[in-house]
C-alpha cells in the first residue's frame, strides 16, 4: 500500500514502466504542460512542487534557490537526465537536499544518434529526403549532393567519458582515426582498444575532419567553441553536438559555417534552448533535432527507474543513495 504521507512530484510524463514503482509506494503527481507552452517557468515549478517530499525533474527546469525556498518539505531532487547545470547544487547542499541524476544509462543511445547526425550531414540525408518528397529526384546525376567519406577520416572527441568512448567504439567501425581531447587522459586500455591518442584542444582542432562533442556543461567548457576556436579548426570539418548548447557559441558558429570555415553540423542541444539561432534554421548543410540523443524506449526507460529507485532509497530513509551528486 502506498505511504500518502509523502508525495512525489514528476514535471513531465515519463515512461508508465517508471512511473509504477513510484504510485506503488507514494502519492505521485505527473504535470503535463503543453510542449507549444515552452519549459516550466519558475513559477511554475513552485506552483506543482511547493508541497512536494521529492522532485523527478527536467533538464529545462529551473531547480534554483528560490525554488527549493519555496518547496519546505523537499528532500530529494532526482533528474531524469545526466546533465544537471538546471540544478542549484549549492544550494540544494546547503539545504540538506539530496541530487541524483542518471549517468550510465543513456550512453548508446546518445552515441546512436551523434553518429546519426553525423551520417545525416555528411551524406545530406535530410536535403535528399526533401529533394525526392518535392518531386525533383528526375535522373540519377554525378554531381548531385556530394557528401564526405568517413573512412580514414580524423574522429575528434571532446569528452573522453562513457557516450564519447562509445562514439569511439562506432567511429572505429566505419575506419576512422581517433584522437581526443579531455581533461586528463583515459586509462591506456580504452585508449588501445580504441586506437585512440590523447592530444591538446588547439591539435584536435586543426587535425579533426569531424568534432563530435561529449563534454559537460562546466565554467570550463562553456563557449569552449567560441571565435578563437572556429578559426583553428580544420577548414572542412564538422562539428557534432549531442552535449550541452552552450559548449558552443552560436554566434560563432553561425560565422564559421557562413564562411565555409565548417562544412556542417549536427546539433541535438542548442546555446539558449529550446530557442534555436535564426540563422541556422536557413542552413541546409545543418541538421536540427529536439534534444532526441536519449529518446529511445530503452534508455528513457532506464532513465525513469534509476530516478525512481533514487527517491524510493530517500524517501525510505536507506543510507546509501544511488547516483547522488549532492
Amino acid at each position: 500500500m502506498a505511504d500518502t504521507s509523502y508525495y512525489v512530484v514528476v514535471t513531465r510524463p515519463i515512461l508508465e514502466v517508471a512511473l509504477q514503482p513510484l504510485r506503488e509506494r507514494f502519492r505521485v503527481y505527473v504535470h503535463d504542460k503543453p510542449a507549444e507552452e515552452g519549459p516550466l517557468t519558475e513559477d511554475e515549478l513552485i506552483a506543482i512542487a511547493h508541497d512536494a517530499d521529492a522532485l523527478m525533474t527536467m533538464p529545462s527546469d529551473p531547480v534554483t534557490a528560490r525554488v527549493m525556498d519555496a518547496c519546505p518539505k523537499l528532500k530529494v531532487i532526482a533528474q531524469h537526465a545526466v546533465g544537471v547545470d538546471n540544478i542549484d547544487l549549492e544550494a540544494a547542499r546547503r539545504r540538506g537536499i539530496v541530487v541524483t541524476n542518471t549517468p550510465g544509462v543513456l550512453t548508446d543511445s546518445t552515441a546512436d544518434f551523434a553518429f546519426a547526425l553525423l551520417l545525416a550531414v555528411t551524406r545530406h540525408v535530410l536535403h535528399a529526403d526533401r529533394y525526392v518528397r518535392e518531386g525533383r529526384f528526375k535522373r540519377w546525376e554525378t554531381m548531385l549532393m556530394l557528401g564526405m567519406e568517413l573512412k580514414d577520416k580524423v574522429a575528434g572527441i571532446v569528452g573522453m567519458g562513457r557516450i564519447g568512448k562509445a562514439f569511439a567504439r562506432r567511429a572505429l567501425g566505419f575506419g576512422m582515426k581517433i584522437i581526443y581531447h579531455n581533461r586528463r587522459p583515459t586509462n591506456p586500455t580504452d585508449e588501445y582498444l580504441l586506437s585512440a591518442r590523447y592530444v591538446s584542444f588547439e591539435e584536435l582542432l586543426e587535425q579533426s575532419d569531424v568534432i563530435s562533442i561529449h563534454t559537460p556543461l562546466n565554467k570550463d567548457s562553456y563557449h569552449l567553441f567560441d571565435e578563437k576556436a572556429f578559426a583553428r579548426i580544420k577548414p572542412g570539418a564538422y562539428l557534432i553536438n549531442t552535449a550541452r548548447g552552450a559548449v558552443v557559441k552560436e554566434d560563432a558558429l553561425v560565422e564559421a559555417l557562413k564562411s565555409g570555415r565548417l562544412a556542417g553540423a549536427g546539433l541535438d542541444v542548442f546555446e539558449h534552448e529550446p530557442e534555436v539561432h535564426p540563422e541556422l534554421l536557413k542552413m541546409d548543410q545543418v541538421v536540427l533535432a529536439p534534444h532526441l540523443g536519449s529518446a529511445t524506449v530503452e534508455a528513457r526507460t532506464r532513465m525513469g527507474l534509476t530516478a525512481a529507485r533514487a527517491i524510493i532509497a530517500v524517501l525510505s530513509g536507506e543510507e546509501k543513495i544511488p547516483n547522488r551528486v549532492v
